[in-house]
């Protein structure tokens, strides 16, 4: 009913332990040790362990699966590796269950171990670029896996590494439904560094060869990709990753704060679109978020690359960068946080030397606006700002309850009425050319001129720091 496959190379010490776990199960009618020139007692202990073992015509390890096929009687194809410790007892009926019983086509063993380091390194990067839908997998490579005869008898062999990235491509690809079930903790000797190398090598390659055979390998693709990314990406659980163990956090408004004028103003009046953005600029007819929305199609079938251009070469404020490493050096953590388009931010923060920004997210096309935002789930919360339904303010709830900061170890800096609640909520703001007289008052400092002065009228990290462990 069920082959069992198992190309081994030198695998002496744990060959006999799997060979024996195989057998046990009650699934399986052979276990087939394909050896690939051992110099080892692998081929002699393999056989007295009760399997079949033949040797491999190719050295590789997908000519040694192809060769372990042409043996193979099962309607359904394990295969495992010889260097495996810690399997579970169930192990073969977790794998096969699900194609005997018609739920899969093609199951991937998922363990408990961390991701080596070409699959970290290479096959994960290259999976999100090109096959995407698969980057989820957690072991992608592993060479624990049971198919279906009559899929694998379509699919393509690589002689090498590639083997099992190459076919969890094509039978995805193919149609096939492809499942990870959980086998619990799993022991596997790691390869030594030189070898890593050239598996790193066939695993690009075979995946490389897989994106030109289906159309992927093409710029448009990848940007497509890129852009699927930015609107999928979980916003919160990246900003927690970026911020944890951070004892202080500077958050600084972009427009009129750090830049000269505002963004979205710059961008009409260079693509000539100012009449259609001023309808909509500070309309109080519309909410925040609707306002945002509506700005955004203004800029419909812009290029990107005159967003980022745009924000290149706005002016920034006199003294912005060195107030930014001022505070970075004092030991914040300093943040850009704006209603505008994070693709600008983006661009400012790395103007600034800022660690991080926060900003609603254009969709792009082709290289180009489409005119679709998403609002930044960081400016949204139902137990926050009860003013807006988007605020700055709310980023601070999540830096407050999520990474742990303390309010009076945030600070806050803006110019303009978009900022008020932000600068009333921490514990040391400044407004900074305030433009109305109430900005100013929501804040404990105020700044003209240039930003020069801005870590003069902060408190040092380490004062927060120790009051925080006592």
């Amino acid at each position: 009913m069920v082959s069992v496959i198992i190309p081994a190379l030198n695998e002496e010490e744990r060959i006999a332990d799997v060979i024996r776990h195989a057998r046990a199960s009650v699934l399986v009618s052979e276990v087939i040790v394909v050896d690939d020139g051992s110099t080892d007692a692998t081929f002699e202990t393999a056989v007295s362990a009760g399997a079949k073992v033949i040797t491999s015509t190719l050295l590789g390890k997908g000519a040694s699966i192809e060769d372990g096929l042409r043996v193979a009687s099962g309607d359904i194809l394990l295969f495992l590796d010889g260097d495996l410790s810690g399997l579970c007892d169930d192990l073969e009926e977790r794998l096969c269950r699900p194609l005997l019983k018609g739920d899969a086509d093609f199951v991937k063993a998922r363990f408990q171990r961390a991701a080596g380091r070409v699959t970290t390194l290479t096959a994960k990067p290259m999976l999100q670029t090109f096959f995407p839908e698969l980057a989820g997998l957690s072991q992608p490579l592993g060479g624990v896996y049971a198919v279906k005869r009559v899929l694998l008898d379509q699919l393509r062999l690589e002689t090498d590494y590639g083997v099992d990235i190459g076919l969890l491509i094509d039978a995805h690809m193919l149609g096939a439904k492809v499942m990870e079930v959980d086998i619990g903790y799993l022991d596997h000797d790691s390869h030594p560094l030189e070898d890593l190398g050239d598996m790193a090598r066939q695993v690009m390659r075979t995946i490389l060869h897989r994106a030109d055979k289906y159309g992927r390998l093409s710029a448009n693709h990848v940007r497509e990709v890129e852009e699927d990314e930015r609107h999928e990406e979980p916003e919160l659980k990246r900003f927690l990753e970026t911020l944890g163990g951070s004892d202080a956090i500077a958050l600084i408004d972009m427009d009129g704060t750090l830049v000269q004028g505002r963004f979205v103003r710059h961008l009409a009046e260079r693509v000539e679109r100012e009449s259609q953005l001023f309808r909509w600029l500070d309309n109080p007819a519309v909410s925040d978020a609707e306002r945002s929305r509506r700005i955004a199609e203004v800029f419909a079938g812009v290029p990107k690359a005159v967003f980022q251009e745009v924000a290149r070469q706005m002016p920034l404020i006199d003294g912005a960068a060195q107030a930014v490493v001022d505070l970075k050096r004092m030991g914040y953590r300093v943040g850009i946080v704006s209603d505008s388009f994070r693709i600008a931010t983006e661009v400012v923060r790395r103007r600034v030397f800022a660690d991080f920004s926060v900003a609603h997210l254009l969709r792009f096309t082709g290289g180009r606006a489409t005119g679709e935002l998403t609002i930044s789930p960081l400016l949204v919360d139902p137990e926050g700002c009860r003013q807006h339904e988007v605020c700055k303010s709310n980023l601070l709830l999540h830096l407050w309850q999520k990474v742990g900061v303390s309010p009076f170890a945030t600070v806050a800096v803006g110019d303009g009425p978009e900022d008020e609640c932000m600068l009333r909520a921490v514990g040391t703001s400044v407004a900074f050319e305030p433009k109305v007289p109430w900005v100013a008052k929501a804040a404990t400092h105020r700044l003209e001129g240039s930003l020069q002065g801005l870590a003069e009228l902060l408190p040092r990290v380490e004062w927060w720091a120790a009051a925080a462990r006592m």
